[in-house]
């Protein structure tokens, strides 16, 4: 897709179905690569996301849901019966027709599939990740478990830490630490980017795993709970103190 009907696509989505704020744009990179990682809050979290930052991005995306064999099954489990609540038959007609439009769509903007608890075909996401990476592009992950309880109070489930792999891949390629970015989306119509944090190729492979993990994860859920709970001064200061 062409980078005019992407912002002409993107900015439609904004306007009508998101129109929220950005805030600590000062945050983001002047030039990539970069991986921004975020919440997904129920649909709207993408949308969110795409509609608000002023960069062209590329999502890793459920591999099923740019299969056109699978997508169907995928949204009526996923979204249809999950957000819309609708039941069958029902839900497997809608959960039809939306795999009709979403699955050209989402191939058209550059979604890169991922296999979970498929070791062999991370590989591949990898590949067409650092594809990407190596155009100076950026990425954007949504990391959650959509398998595990959500917390109560954010609405955000836990990680998974396969993004971090992302870093290992573009250190052994470049000798270069890539930047990963948290990114909390709130209900208020706020989208949040917070202070980078740089791939650490001196940790060991699973520790460095586990800690980027956690402070991607602490870094969104603080500054969604202080949008929550917080002043807009106080929500703007936190972008740039979390690290």
């Amino acid at each position: 897709m062409r980078d005019g009907l992407y912002q002409f696509i993107i900015s439609t989505l904004d306007l009508f179905l998101w129109g929220g704020k950005l805030v600590g744009e000062d945050n983001l990179p002047v030039r990539g690569p970069a991986v921004f990682i975020a919440n997904h809050h129920e649909a709207l979290g993408p949308i969110a996301v795409y509609g608000s930052m002023p960069l062209r991005l590329y999502t890793w995306s459920v591999a099923d849901m740019v299969d056109k064999e699978k997508a169907a099954a995928y949204l009526q489990w996923d979204f249809v019966e999950r957000t819309l609540h609708l039941n069958p038959p029902l839900s497997a007609w809608v959960a039809r027709a939306l795999s009709n439009f979403s699955v050209p769509f989402l191939r058209s903007l550059g979604c890169i599939p991922v296999y979970k608890g498929d070791y062999d075909r991370m590989a591949d996401t990898l590949k067409l990740s650092m594809d990407v990476l190596r155009q100076g592009k950026f990425l954007l992950v949504f990391p959650e478990d959509n398998l595990l309880a959500k917390d109560p109070e954010t609405r955000i489930a836990a990680f998974q830490r396969s993004f971090v792999r992302l870093g290992e891949v573009y250190y052994a390629e470049t000798g270069k630490r890539l930047e990963f970015y948290p990114v909390a989306v709130h209900p208020k119509g706020l989208v949040m980017v917070g202070t980078p944090v740089a791939f650490d190729p001196l940790n060991r492979v699973g520790l460095e795993r586990s800690r980027l993990k956690d402070i991607m994860e602490k870094s969104v859920r603080a500054m969604y709970l202080q949008a929550e709970h917080g002043s807009a001064s106080e929500v703007a200061a936190l972008t740039v103190q979390h690290k």
